[in-house]
């Protein structure tokens, strides 16, 4: 009998656990206790949660600990509802009891989903002891026990471990309580989850934002540079809301992270106006230019006020000028796209989707809608809409004054065409002319008007390509400078009109030795002529020199007075030689030139060596 009774009583403290009576603050509050094993239970937390509003002047109100709260406080059961304020000053307390009815020592994390709350204090009772957690978004970020944009709490229980959890929630703003209890492992893959999402989303909008302002870099456009500034001025403002920007921008500064909600929100209503007005191409003086004028402006000031109002007053200044923008544009759409402005239509369609999702989420900032995250989401694919929409808009735009433009050139070109047409015999006599005047300038250009042959001109042009050619080939250059011996007495005796016949005879006598199509004969001087022969060496241009010495020493001129007259040339050789420039190949077949008058004159000299060749003309009476 005693053994029996024994194991009664063991069975029962086994089972007391089980029995989830509640503890003194589970009663107090009239909520049961929540088995924080069972997975099922914790999907059903609002089940098990109570609250209590405390309006400023009540005792509530003014405690500053769950201690401090009156005794017959009436805490109101949530019945599975999120808890969801629109704006008010009052304090909330929420309670909830939790026990771990497994059989191993386990932890979890009690999840408040909404990053916008002023203050969040909380108090975990158990075992004797009381844990305290007070953080908020006006504190630092790093007060918070996780680094997460949402409030995380670790509460760990041993087997068969209770505890009572109790929140202060204070804000200026809306206020949102969406609470959830789950494991490590739970938390991070809806991390990782919403990690995923909100990376494709901001990365999107950057993307969009970026490629807008290189548009406008390349283009000139205005309207791609205001669709980048609205891009990025919506990603500020959603990135605030969500959070973002207080853990990664300003975790320091809890005071700018809740004024950067407003601020942003001007911005972006600001954006929206200056997008809209340079893509729907409002005139100035309508009635809608006026708007959004005027829109701008207080655009401007509430930009202004934002630094200085309190957020709860900012807030819904900001959010009503948004949404009154937003309806303005979709109005002034709906009035270009009546007008026959063809990519209004997709631009109505962008700002009706977003007037929805807007407003929508507006409803869920401030408490009118539950469920934060979802119409965050919502706002999410309401942005992503809008987006593809104003830019496909943006490229039906394009299109549109690309056509524009195609139809003035078109319509220019047919009246250019028309013209011309009368004018083209005279275009043509005129055009043939001064084709004539090209060639005969382009052949004076180049070549000496007295000789016939090629000018220094040229020679300047064709010297440096022949010796990169020869280079780059191997193949040998040879340069001669040719000189008219003692041509100062030919002008003297019988005056520059039978020396001008001189130097016409030299050049007919240049051109015959002058035989292969690349080989040139140039006068680039008075008296002076030069030889290029590509492809040919030193000894090559050696026989050309003399035979031309020859040829002329030998053949007479008639002279005026009757007599026959014989002219003599001097001549200096230089070959191109390995990394030698044009300048200096010019220097020495100029030495070599000097070198054979100083000889002598009627002779050639090559450059860099001692060989002299020299023709001896016939002894008959000559004059040099």
């Amino acid at each position: 009998m005693f053994r029996s009774a024994r194991l009664i009583a063991l069975f029962s403290l086994w089972l007391l656990p089980a029995l989830a009576l509640p503890d003194s603050g589970s009663a107090r509050s009239g909520c049961a206790t929540l088995d924080a094993s069972n997975p099922d239970a914790r999907a059903t937390l609002m089940q098990y949660v109570c609250y209590h509003s405390a309006p400023p002047g009540t005792p509530s109100h003014d405690a500053s600990d769950p201690g401090q709260l009156p005794a017959d406080m009436d805490w109101t059961p949530a019945n599975g509802r999120d808890l969801v304020f629109s704006h008010t000053r009052s304090i909330y307390w929420v309670h909830l009891h939790i026990a771990n009815f497994g059989s191993e020592r386990a932890a979890w994390y009690l999840k408040l989903g909404y990053p916008l709350l002023d203050e969040v204090t909380l108090w975990q009772d158990g075992n004797d002891t009381t844990q305290r957690l007070v953080t908020g978004d006006q504190r630092p970020f790093s007060d918070r026990p996780v680094d997460y944009r949402h409030f995380l709490f670790p509460v760990t229980l041993d087997a068969g471990e209770s505890r009572s959890l109790t929140l202060r929630v204070h804000s200026n703003g809306a206020l949102n309580v969406p609470l959830s209890l789950e494991t490590a492992e739970e938390v991070i893959a809806g991390s990782n989850h919403l990690t995923l999402t909100h990376g494709l989303f901001y990365g999107a909008l950057l993307v969009f934002a970026v490629f807008n302002l290189l548009l406008f870099f390349s283009a000139g456009t205005t309207s791609y540079f205001y669709n980048a500034f609205y891009l990025a001025a919506l990603g500020l403002f959603l990135f605030a809301m969500g959070g973002f920007a207080n853990q990664y921008f300003w975790p320091d500064s809890p005071g700018f992270a809740n004024m950067s909600i407003p601020l942003s929100l001007a911005l972006c209503a600001l954006a929206m106006l200056m997008f809209g007005r340079s893509f729907l191409e409002v005139e100035r003086g309508t009635v809608s230019a006026k708007v959004l004028s005027g829109e701008a402006w207080l655009c401007i000031g509430l930009l202004v006020l934002s630094v200085v109002l309190p957020y709860n007053k900012s807030i819904l200044l900001n959010t009503a000028l948004a949404l009154a923008v937003i309806a303005s544009l979709f109005v002034i759409a709906a009035v270009r796209w009546r007008q026959g402005y063809q990519p209004a239509t997709w631009y109505l369609l962008a700002w009706l989707i977003m007037l929805v999702g807007g407003l929508i989420y507006a409803l869920a900032a401030f408490g009118y809608l539950t469920d934060f995250l979802a119409r965050e989401a919502m706002m999410q694919v309401a942005v992503g809409g809008q987006v593809i929409l104003l830019n496909y808009a943006m490229v039906q735009r394009w299109r549109l004054l690309n056509q524009k433009l195609l139809d003035v050139e078109h319509n220019a070109r047919t009246e250019l065409e028309f013209k011309v047409h009368e004018r083209t015999a005279q275009l043509r006599n005129t055009m043939r002319e001064l084709e004539k005047a090209n060639r005969k300038l382009s052949s004076l250009s180049l070549n000496d008007a007295l000789t016939g042959l090629h000018n220094r001109r040229y020679l300047d042009n064709i010297l440096p390509e022949l010796c990169g050619e020869a280079r780059r080939s191997g193949q040998p250059l040879a340069l001669a400078l040719v000189d008219a011996d003692h041509f100062k007495s030919i002008n003297d005796t019988w005056g520059h009109g039978f020396g001008d016949t001189c130097l016409q005879f030299i050049a007919e006598v240049l051109t015959r030795h002058v035989k292969r199509p690349r080989d040139v004969a140039i006068r680039f001087g008075g008296e002076e002529f030069a030889l290029l022969l590509p492809g040919t060496d030193a000894a090559g241009a050696l026989k050309v020199c003399v035979a031309l010495l020859e040829d002329l020493a030998e053949t007479p001129i008639p002279a005026p007075d009757g007599s026959d007259v014989r002219i003599t040339l001097s001549a200096g050789i230089a070959t191109l030689e390995s990394g030698e420039d044009q300048g200096h190949l010019f220097d020495r077949a100029d030495q070599a030139l000097y070198r054979a008058k100083h000889a002598g004159r009627n002779r050639v000299m090559m450059s860099g060596t001692d060989r002299e060749q020299s023709t001896q003309p016939p002894r008959h009476s000559s004059t040099k």
